[in-house]
């Protein structure tokens, strides 16, 4: 067996990556990484090496209004990079999640290129290898000016447990690797030369945001206060409430910088503290702000942006519990806030975060929770007077998106005054349904039950 230390398998991973043609530097960060992980290093963040973040010393972005003007004259200047490469696979899908139909039979992509075109941004999306075709064939069918530019996500291959190898899975080498997540967005700007080509036409300041989030739009409020106080990165966060427990949280590090740690790097004695969102109170959005002047002199630097590392145990074939354990190394975009001497955050409202992660999500962005603004932005209801609405489906019936389709088939129900929504069983929706309140759904028959047109919900039901 490898033992922690040596790096016999050094040179089969070098190979294995050079003959799918990635760029020296993506070599030199997995190299990096697996450095670390043959030396028995887990990634791991302790509470003993971090402390909680107080809410005065995060900006709010509401008191930020006086800097829009300053947007206003960085606009020219900025950049939108969204990063396109997930697949949805957790909703049911094959193919771009950024496909996806949202609202109007409009997609996510369809809306963020609209947007964008709407507030004369400039955009740039990163694909992925399984995305990059379905998005260039959709962007074809589009006369939205300016056409995105577009640079690839890398990969890393997949380390086996056992000797920490080189995974094989010869019926389907494509399972051999695994996206070295967003944090790889760095490396992949630089890599694909469109960091220096940005900067040579004088694009200072980008936002980066995820495709599944249509609340991350360029903000002239906060591009502004982010190039006139000229920080190198700025991370938008928000205050965690219980349904946010196990996500990222903002911290100190004991060096002063501020860090982000992943539930993946909370050691398992720790979960609940890392929990406590009385203690921990800021989540990553992962709407991120990197000034690229700074981002290329830390390249200049260290000749590669080296993330705090995330390493996730999986099985090599994820529909197959019974392949090989592997490890798959990773890293989180937002990570890179510990790397920016003077990087800071900022409090973002909820307008900026609704991402789509589960059917879920879908349904309320689907409902009139949601509208478009008359420039074309999806933005919440003015109309609705109560917090994020909290929705709980059937995953055995509303957890792939074929199957929630089919029982929405004329639309979703009106939600703009429901607080909650519970369904359990199997429930179907007629056109014109409005619910409020609180309200629990529950058919414990074997048979769909039809909630017909026209029905207005406001307490629980049972069949």
């Amino acid at each position: 067996m490898n033992q922690p230390g040596n790096t016999a398998y050094l040179t089969d991973f070098v190979t294995k990556m050079k003959a799918e043609t990635l760029p020296d530097v993506v070599i030199d960060v997995f190299t990096y990484y697996y450095a670390k992980v043959v030396n028995g290093e887990t990634g791991l963040l302790s509470d003993k090496e971090i402390s909680a973040v107080m809410p005065d010393e995060v900006r709010d972005a509401a008191d930020l209004s006086k800097y829009a003007t300053a947007g206003e004259e960085a606009s020219d200047h900025a950049v939108q990079i969204v990063l396109n490469g997930g697949l949805g696979t957790s909703m049911g899908l094959t193919g771009a999640k950024s496909l996806l139909k949202v609202r109007e039979n409009r997609s996510f992509l369809d809306i963020i290129v609209a947007q964008a075109a709407q507030r004369k941004t400039r955009l740039c999306l990163m694909n992925s290898f399984s995305t990059d075709q379905d998005t260039r064939a959709a962007l074809k069918k589009t006369d939205l000016q300016p056409v995105p530019m577009i640079f690839l996500q890398h990969k890393f291959p997949k380390i086996l447990q056992k000797d920490l190898s080189p995974a094989k899975w010869p019926s389907d080498p494509t399972l051999e690797w695994n996206p070295p997540g967003h944090g790889d967005v760095y490396p992949a700007l630089y890599a694909s030369g469109l960091l220096d080509k940005l900067l040579d036409a004088d694009i200072r300041y980008a936002l980066i945001c995820n495709a599944d989030n249509l609340g991350a739009r360029m903000d002239m409020t906060l591009l502004g206060y982010f190039a006139k106080n000229q920080f190198p990165f700025m991370m938008e966060v928000a205050s965690r409430t219980p349904a946010d427990k196990k996500g990222g949280h903002l911290a100190r590090h004991l060096n002063g910088r501020l860090i982000l740690r992943e539930a993946a790097q909370c050691p398992a004695d720790e979960i609940d503290a890392f929990q406590n969102i009385e203690h921990y109170r800021f989540f990553n959005t992962n709407n991120i702000w990197v000034n690229l002047q700074d981002l290329k002199q830390l390249i200049n630097q260290q000749g590669a942006i080296l993330l705090p590392m995330i390493l996730n145990p999986k099985t090599l074939n994820p529909r197959d519990d019974a392949s090989p354990a592997v490890l798959q190394v990773e890293a989180a975009m937002g990570a890179a806030i510990s790397l920016f001497e003077g990087a800071t955050a900022v409090k973002v409202s909820g307008d900026r975060f609704f991402p789509v992660k589960k059917c879920n999500d879908l349904l309320a962005l689907r409902s009139d929770c949601f509208i478009f603004s008359e420039t074309g932005a999806l933005i919440q209801n003015p109309d609705r007077r109560l917090p994020r609405i909290k929705i709980d489906l059937d995953p055995q019936y509303y957890g792939k998106i074929d199957l929630f389709d089919q029982r929405f088939p004329q639309g979703t129900p009106s939600l703009v005054d429901c607080a909650s929504l519970t369904i359990k069983g199997d429930v179907r929706f007629e056109s014109d349904v409005t619910i409020q309140g609180n309200a629990v759904l529950k058919n414990t028959s074997s048979s769909e039950a039809v909630v017909k047109k026209g029905t207005l919900i406001d307490d629980d039901l049972q069949w």
